[in-house]
């Protein structure tokens, strides 16, 4: 059973920083993908960043571009948003997502993973 915690979520002044850590445990054979998204109150869950197989390329909503950063560690199974330059838009509840290849026997099944959500509030 694969499980993400995610944290470093809080609250932060309008212009602050705050990085988001999200740790899978349980085993995972290879990760193929990784991500944050996040939900604002009364809105759908938005894309922030994701990074297709560790190291590989990065995407980031228009929103964020510039001001926030995903990186992995694949030898921790962590995954990091770091977020600069925060404003009250960025108000949402971040959660952490991973697809992986999960291989049982000789069989391989592209699985995903998300974790619990982290709150983080911009506000002054």
């Amino acid at each position: 059973q694969v499980q993400l915690v995610e944290s470093g979520g809080g609250l932060v002044q309008p212009g602050g920083s705050l990085r988001l850590s999200c740790v899978a445990s349980g085993y995972i054979f290879a990760i193929t993908s990784m991500g944050w998204y996040r939900q604002a109150p009364g809105k759908e869950r938005e894309l922030v960043a994701t990074e297709n197989r560790p190291g590989g390329s990065k995407n980031y909503a228009d929103s964020v571009k510039g001001r926030f950063t995903i990186s992995g560690d694949t030898s921790k199974n962590t995954v990091y948003l770091q977020m600069d330059s925060l404003t009250p838009e960025d108000t949402a509840v971040y959660y952490c997502h991973i697809g992986a290849n999960q291989k049982y026997g000789k069989t391989i099944n592209a699985e995903s993973f998300w974790g619990q959500g982290t709150q983080v509030t911009v506000s002054s």
